[in-house]
């Protein structure tokens, strides 16, 4: 059964885009459509900081690494009728990893895209945010199979950034990035709790890096 949003809605006449682009929007309707389209596209692997696109360049351009992809989400989860939300998953000796959390019936979940495939869709079961981070735990690791999470950031609503043009914007969207690493942070898990950790074993491993771009 697909997830449903709170309510149906027309992407916004004000938000800038295009008669066709509207009608895509529309066709990602509910988050477990997002993430199909998400999954369906190549990852982007350009040089890491080269690119942060905007949805409208992720549809023209058919791909999308983490953060352009929880922007792409956050577009089509607002065209849907819900707030356009992005969160920050922090790591130690790895890169950050980006969502798009949503509700329903007051329960989270996140569409996502990532190179591992652990990262990915959360259906919404988790009473809280530090429910939904806490569940890409033991999938979010290094190539050297360090667990690597250790916290997670306040969820910024992009409607903040109106002035920025994020849907629609053919330049990239740095200040965006800027805002996730200035926002609040919770820790879940201190160094005490890291020192115990395992390494991840050969078959969690294979199991995450199962279509990762080489």
């Amino acid at each position: 059964m697909e997830v449903q949003v709170l309510s149906a809605a027309q992407p916004s006449r004000g938000a800038g885009w295009t008669p066709a682009e509207r009608r895509r929007l529309r066709q990602l309707s509910t988050p477990v459509k997002i993430q199909e389209y998400l999954d369906r596209i190549p990852y982007n692997t350009e040089k890491h900081g080269e690119t942060l696109r905007s949805p409208r360049r992720v549809l023209t351009d058919g791909t999308a690494h983490c953060m352009e992809g929880a922007l792409l989400a956050a577009a089509a989860l607002e065209a849907a009728g819900g707030p356009p939300l992005i969160m920050d998953l922090t790591a130690v000796d790895d890169d950050d990893h980006v969502i798009a959390p949503f509700q329903c019936r007051g329960l989270w979940g996140a569409v996502a895209t990532s190179k591992f495939s652990g990262l990915r869709f959360r259906s919404p079961v988790y009473r809280s945010l530090r429910e939904l981070a806490m569940s890409y735990f033991e999938p979010y690791f290094s190539l050297a199979g360090q667990l690597t999470l250790r916290g997670y950031g306040i969820p910024i609503d992009l409607r903040r950034f109106d002035a920025l043009r994020w849907r629609t914007s053919e330049e990239d969207l740095w200040p965006l990035a800027d805002a996730l690493d200035r926002r609040h942070h919770v820790s879940l898990l201190g160094p005490a709790g890291a020192r115990g950790l395992h390494r991840v074993d050969r078959r969690l491993k294979s199991a995450g890096l199962l279509g990762y771009p080489r």
